[in-house]
């Protein structure tokens, strides 16, 4: 299962603002240097975030976002449902006209599995991320972390 770039990105940015918060919000400018990530592709993306109430943003010099709740609160599956990425594995995104449009044999094995995938991903929240990130230990991207979960 490979997740699109949006949900990706979107799952990414978020891991760096959970990692990079402190008593100041972080600008996306900032994680757009450190994970490579387009400035306007970030405002789109946190503009979601923020409709989404995952994220809250502060305006003027020093402004920025910051999580709109605790990093254990926030699931990785909320990011991508906000930035309207699903986790779907079936053929036809799960309309069922798979097969000559209709259901093919094998549509509801991939649906169930699409629905396995979220639940996984709505049991691991941004504060799993980074606890895993400190157990494996030194300085790593999101993106690697990411990775070492295998959600790419």
């Amino acid at each position: 299962m490979k997740l699109t770039t949006r949900g990706r990105y979107a799952v990414t940015a978020m891991l760096d603002l959970a990692i990079n918060a402190g008593n100041r919000p972080v600008s996306l400018a900032d994680i757009s240097g450190r994970q490579e990530i387009s400035l306007s592709y970030l405002e789109q993306l946190f503009a979601k975030l923020r409709r989404g109430e995952l994220v809250t943003s502060a305006r003027g010099p020093g402004g920025g976002y910051r999580l709109a709740r605790s990093d254990t609160e926030i699931f990785v599956a909320q990011i991508i449902d906000a930035v309207d990425e699903s986790v779907d594995v079936t053929n036809c995104q799960g309309k069922g006209n798979c097969h000559h449009g209709e259901t093919c044999l094998t549509h509801h094995l991939w649906e169930d599995l699409s629905g396995q995938i979220h639940e996984f991903l709505s049991q691991i929240s941004l504060g799993d991320l980074m606890e895993r990130q400190r157990r494996k230990g030194g300085e790593r991207s999101a993106e690697v972390v990411l990775q070492t979960l295998s959600i790419r």
